[in-house]
């Protein structure tokens, strides 16, 4: 007879371990810029040495974790931050240990996308659109909250801007009506351009649009620090409907208000090189409209 090797009985310590693991979670902080993973390269005990090849053998390691049915998560490891952390925890910052346990911090406050057993390629565009967009909105989030009472009337400045943008953005997607909708918003900051982009189906009249509960909060984030600090920004939109071509329609944020660009306006911000100042040609099978008036409830004075 052949031997086919010992069996596990199901009450077995190796059975046990095995159903133990999957109850433990996995993280993996990736490094997605080779200038941050050429940072790390500075640790000895960092022992990979070529970017390329580290994200091949990353990408068989969430696939062979996926296969097995293990939860999975997949976070961006930033080196700067990493430093820190070890400096403020007092850590040796060159040491797996260490690594590991700022990536389950990571895991615990940051940003994390699941994996589901598609390609890291398919992954990290998506996960630094969410590390990204949550950077933006906490610091847009720190500007409102710094603004501190209205003069006046004593009213929180930052939650009566969150709450008129909230209602600036349900009266655009109302009036924008059905199609798919990507609307972006761009506000000039005292330290860095906030940019929130925000997708959204649009329904019927009967049916508010249906859109990302973190990409809606961070849009109107970003859109109440443009109201809050008076900035001179500015909230694009593109409608897209079957059997018909696009509609961009534009706004100019001035002095808290949105006001409604002309469809030569528009024209003439999608049709210039932002760089150069030279002009662009036309995107096929799009119509450049002006934006609508987008009247809301505003009290508005607040100082």
């Amino acid at each position: 007879m052949t031997s086919t090797g010992p069996t596990t009985r199901p009450g077995s310590d190796a059975a046990i371990r095995r159903a133990l693991r999957r109850e433990v979670p996995n993280t993996l902080g990736i490094l997605a810029d080779p200038r941050d993973f050429a940072a790390m390269r500075g640790y000895r005990s960092f022992t990979f040495d070529d970017h390329d090849s580290y994200l091949r053998h990353a990408d068989r390691l969430l696939r062979a974790l996926t296969a097995q049915h293990l939860h999975t998560t997949l976070a961006l490891f930033d080196p700067d931050e990493y430093a820190d952390y070890c400096a403020d925890a007092g850590l040796d910052a060159d040491s797996p240990a260490s690594r590991s346990r700022f990536t389950a911090e990571l895991a615990r406050r940051g940003t994390a996308v699941p994996c589901t057993g598609a390609p890291l390629a398919e992954l990290l565009p998506h996960l630094v659109d969410a590390t990204v967009r949550r950077a933006t909105r906490h610091y847009a989030t720190a500007l409102l909250t710094d603004l501190g009472t209205c003069a006046e009337c004593g009213e929180d400045i930052g939650r009566a801007s969150f709450a008129l943008a909230t209602r600036v953005l349900t009266r655009l997607l109302d009036v924008a009506g059905p199609g798919t909708h990507h609307l972006v918003c761009s506000v000039p900051a005292p330290d860095e351009q906030l940019l929130a982009v925000l997708h959204a189906q649009g329904g019927d009249t009967t049916a508010p649009a249906a859109l990302d509960t973190e990409e809606g909060v961070a849009f109107v984030t970003v859109l109440a620090a443009g109201i809050a600090l008076r900035a001179a920004g500015g909230v694009v939109l593109r409608t897209t409907r079957p059997g018909a071509p696009d509609y961009l329609h534009g706004w100019r944020l001035d002095r808290g208000r949105l006001t409604p660009l002309t469809a030569g306006e528009v024209f003439s911000a999608y049709c210039t090189d932002a760089a150069t100042g030279d002009p662009l040609p036309p995107e096929p099978g799009v119509e450049y409209r002006a934006g609508f008036p987008v009247t809301v409830a505003d009290p508005g004075g607040h100082r």
